[in-house]
C-alpha cells in the first residue's frame, strides 16, 4: 500500500451534466476543500478526506483549483511535428502536410520519439487522457500506447484505416485493414488503462470494402469503441457525395457499413442534417467538438448549445495538429468564442464539464476518469488561477469563485499548470 496523498484547496465536482439540469445544480466548486488519494485512487473528498487524511502527506494549494485531469477526446499524434502549419483548408492540409509527415511513422525510432514528446506536452498542459489517431503503421499505435504505459496515462487510440485517396505509403487494403486492427485491437485493448479505437480516418480515405470490413471487426469486439470524421468540411461533404451517391448523407457512410453505435466517435460533426442528428441521438453516439481546429482550418461553427439541447452528448478535443494548440484550457476558450458567435455565452462550469466529465462519458470511460468521486482513478491538474501578470490582475477583482475561474479559462495556457497526478502519482 503507497502513502496516502491529501491535496487541498478548491475542489471542482460533478453531481449531473450542466447541459441537461442546471449548471448551479451540476457543477461544485468547495473552496478550501480537499481530496485523498492511495494506490492509485481518490479515497475521499471534503471533510471526510480530512478526517480519513489526518496523516497523510499534504499538498496545499491556497486558491487553486483542483480538477479532474483533462480528457482530449479527439487527437492526432503523428501531427505533432506540423501543428500551427499555414492557411491550408482540410483536404489541402492532408495532401500538404499530414500524410507526408504520417509516412514517417512507419520507423518504429520516429513513432516512439514523437510518442514521447506528444504525451509530455499533454501532461505539460494539464491533460491525463486522450483519444488519438495513429497512422496506417502498427508501430504508430505501439508507440503510443507503450508511451501512455510508461506513464500510466488512460489512452484511447487505433490505426488509421485508408485504402484510397491517399498516397503510395499510407494506403492498406480492406482485409489489412481488418487483421492489422483485430491484432492491435487484442494485444491493447483492456491491457493496464489502453483501449482501443478501430479508426477508420473518413469516408474519403475508404472504399465500401473496407468501411465494412471494420464494421464487422466492431460488431466482433463490440466493448471496443470506434472514432472517425464526420461533416468536417462543407466542400468534404460535397466530395463525400460524389464517392458515396447511394448514401443518404455523409453519415450514412458509416451506417449502412456497421459504423454507427453507441461507442462511436464523431470528431466535428459542424455541418449535420437533420436525420443525422436524429440517428446520432437515438444511438447514443458521442460528438467530440474541436473548435481550435474548426477556426483554424475554416471549418465553420459547431452547434454546441443547440445539439446538446437535443439529447446529444459531446466531449471537447484539441485535434491537434489541425487544433492550433495543445492546451484543453484554450479549447475551452474556442469553444466559449464559438459558441458567442451562435448568440450563447456558455458557463465556465460547462467549460469544465466538456474538458473532464463530458469528454470521459463520450469515451466510455467516466467510471474511470473526468471527475474527482471516492473510486475513480486519481488523474487530477491543479489550476493556478493567477498564473500570469494579466490573469492575476483580473482574479483580484472577481465577485465569486466562478469569476475568479473563468479568466484562466479564456487566458490560461502552461503556465496555469501547477500541478499533475496521474493514477496518484505526482508528474
Amino acid at each position: 500500500m503507497t502513502t496516502a496523498q491529501l491535496l487541498t484547496g478548491h475542489v471542482l465536482t460533478f453531481t449531473d451534466d450542466p447541459f441537461v439540469v442546471p449548471w448551479a445544480e451540476a457543477v461544485r466548486i468547495e473552496q478550501n476543500g480537499a481530496v485523498l488519494v492511495q494506490d492509485g485512487r481518490i479515497v475521499a473528498t471534503g471533510a471526510d478526506a480530512m478526517a480519513k487524511g489526518a496523516h497523510a502527506t499534504r499538498h496545499d494549494h491556497p486558491g487553486h483549483l483542483i480538477c479532474p485531469g483533462f480528457v482530449d477526446a479527439h487527437a492526432h499524434y503523428p501531427q505533432t511535428a506540423i501543428i500551427a502549419s499555414w492557411g491550408k483548408r482540410l483536404i489541402d492540409w492532408l495532401n500538404t502536410y499530414t500524410f507526408p509527415e504520417e509516412m514517417r511513422f512507419g520507423d518504429p525510432a520516429y513513432a516512439e520519439a514523437t510518442a514521447d514528446t506528444y504525451l509530455d506536452l499533454l501532461l505539460d498542459h494539464g491533460t491525463t487522457s486522450v483519444a488519438s489517431f495513429c497512422t496506417i503503421h502498427p508501430t504508430s499505435v505501439d508507440a503510443l500506447f507503450t508511451a501512455a504505459a510508461t506513464r500510466n496515462m488512460a489512452v484511447v487510440a487505433g490505426k488509421t484505416c485508408m485504402d484510397r485517396n491517399a498516397p503510395d505509403g499510407l494506403r492498406d487494403t480492406a482485409q489489412s485493414a481488418y487483421d492489422d486492427s483485430k491484432a492491435l485491437l487484442e494485444r491493447w485493448h483492456g491491457t493496464g488503462r489502453a483501449r482501443y479505437a478501430i479508426t477508420p480516418r473518413f469516408s474519403p480515405t475508404s472504399t465500401e470494402d473496407q468501411l465494412a470490413a471494420l464494421g464487422a471487426l466492431w460488431a466482433e469486439h463490440p466493448d471496443a469503441l470506434m472514432q472517425t470524421h464526420l461533416s468536417e468540411q462543407v466542400d468534404e461533404i460535397a466530395w463525400v457525395r460524389d464517392l458515396y451517391p447511394r448514401a443518404r448523407d455523409y453519415l450514412d457512410t458509416y451506417e449502412a457499413h456497421g459504423l454507427l453505435g453507441a461507442r462511436g466517435l464523431y470528431g466535428h460533426a459542424i455541418h449535420l442534417a437533420p436525420r443525422e442528428v436524429d440517428r446520432l441521438r437515438e444511438v447514443g453516439a458521442g460528438l467530440v467538438h474541436c473548435p481550435t481546429s474548426n477556426t483554424f482550418i475554416g471549418s465553420g461553427l459547431f452547434d454546441l448549445m443547440g445539439l446538446t439541447s437535443q439529447g446529444l452528448r459531446a466531449g471537447l478535443a484539441t485535434d491537434t495538429g489541425g487544433g492550433s494548440s495543445f492546451s484543453m484550457l484554450r479549447s475551452m476558450a474556442a469553444a466559449y468564442e464559438i459558441a458567442q458567435l451562435r448568440g450563447v455565452a456558455v458557463h465556465a462550469s460547462q467549460l469544465l464539464w466538456l474538458a473532464t466529465a463530458g469528454s470521459a462519458r463520450v469515451l466510455h470511460m467516466d467510471t474511470e476518469i473526468g471527475q474527482i468521486a471516492p473510486g475513480l482513478a486519481a488523474d487530477l491538474c491543479v489550476l493556478d488561477l493567477a498564473s500570469t501578470p494579466a490573469i492575476a490582475q483580473r482574479h483580484a477583482r472577481a465577485n465569486d469563485i466562478w469569476d475568479a475561474v473563468f479568466p484562466t479559462i479564456m487566458m490560461g495556457d502552461d503556465r496555469a499548470i501547477a500541478d499533475v497526478w496521474v493514477a496518484g502519482a505526482r508528474r
